[in-house]
């Protein structure tokens, strides 16, 4: 093929590249490794049969800027996960506030009612925690040591175990959500229900102030975990009931796909609050206002990241169009 012709029939082609190139941050890095399959193709034959043209010239360096792209975007992808933490997870807390509400005021009642039913009736907490636990409990406060519990020797055994339960009982809080929310409810319910009766409970043998700066060590951030996973639940299950323009069916895909983000971005809570209570908890005789910062600090924690950062966030995307620019072109959209 003569040169002229080689140029004329994929002049257009390369012209576009050059156009991709110029917002190569802004296109997908499977198109753009598509592109230098596809480039290089047309590198090689132009080496074969024109090896020392400007053509040849032009594509090598066409090559060399295509390279650069994909590597600069695979490093992008690798600060995909700080993005993830910085801006797309919050961005999906915004987006479910009032979910998030509805989950508290759900779990805040049920807590009321074991407070009130353990307050009206001693036995209750045995309905609820079990004649075992509770029995065992009962022999800790005798023994001086009411705490002992959160005492087992094996304290790594013991932090796999409370970090794969918390996680499983959060997945399951925001997977019964496909039941129109009612599981997620009862989810709910049922932990708040147990917190309320267990913290009554020693209320009633005159240890509220011990259980409180030893339990909510870890509770500050299990139960806020707990109670987000429940807003997850609650965002399913409005799109089950509730689907507005689209199919059920792809309601309830995007709205799980919703709730499962917050759901990972769980995880890591979780192994801190089983950290906490499996190495610092345990620990019932450190002062307390270091049991009291932690719990502080656990606490605004919770407060700026899930409830504040993300008010912040959105209120920044309203105003600032270049913050929006710089989010889009992360792959970052709050719609």
């Amino acid at each position: 093929m003569r040169e002229a012709v080689f140029l004329k029939r994929n002049k257009k082609k390369w012209e576009e590249m050059e156009i991709l190139l110029k917002k190569y941050k802004e296109v997908k890095p499977s198109i753009l490794s598509d592109l230098y399959i596809d480039l290089m193709e047309d590198l090689s034959y132009a080496k074969t049969q024109y090896p020392t043209s400007n053509t040849t010239i032009y594509l090598n360096g066409l090559a060399v800027e295509l390279y650069q792209a994909i590597y600069e975007n695979k490093k992008e992808k690798g600060t995909r996960i700080f993005h993830f933490w910085q801006y797309e997870l919050p961005f999906e807390f915004f987006k479910v506030q009032r979910y998030l509400l509805y989950s508290f005021l759900i779990f805040a009642f049920s807590v009321l009612i074991g407070v009130v039913s353990t307050a009206y009736d001693e036995s209750f907490p045995r309905v609820i925690l079990g004649d075992d636990y509770v029995n065992m409990t009962l022999a800790n406060i005798n023994n001086g040591d009411p705490m002992a519990v959160y005492k087992s020797p094996d304290k790594t055994s013991m932090f796999y175990r409370i970090t794969t339960n918390n996680i499983r009982v959060s997945f399951l809080t925001f997977v019964s959500g496909i039941m129109g929310g009612i599981g997620t409810v009862y989810m709910l319910f049922k932990n708040g229900v147990m917190l309320g009766a267990f913290q009554w409970f020693f209320y009633g043998k005159g240890l509220l102030q011990e259980s409180f700066l030893v339990i909510w060590i870890h509770g500050t951030l299990e139960i806020s975990a707990i109670v987000i996973a429940g807003a997850a639940g609650l965002l399913v299950g409005a799109g089950v009931l509730f689907p507005k323009t689209y199919k059920r069916s792809q309601s309830i895909v995007m709205k799980a796909r919703q709730g499962l983000k917050i759901i990972v971005g769980l995880v890591p809570i979780f192994i801190m609050a089983g950290f906490l209570e499996s190495f610092v908890t345990r620990l019932t005789d450190m002062h307390w206002t270091i049991s009291l910062f932690i719990i502080f600090i656990s606490a605004l924690f919770i407060l700026y990241y899930f409830v504040l950062y993300p008010l912040l966030l959105h209120q920044r995307w309203e105003n600032d169009e270049e913050f929006r620019e710089l989010l889009k072109s992360k792959g970052v959209e709050l719609k």
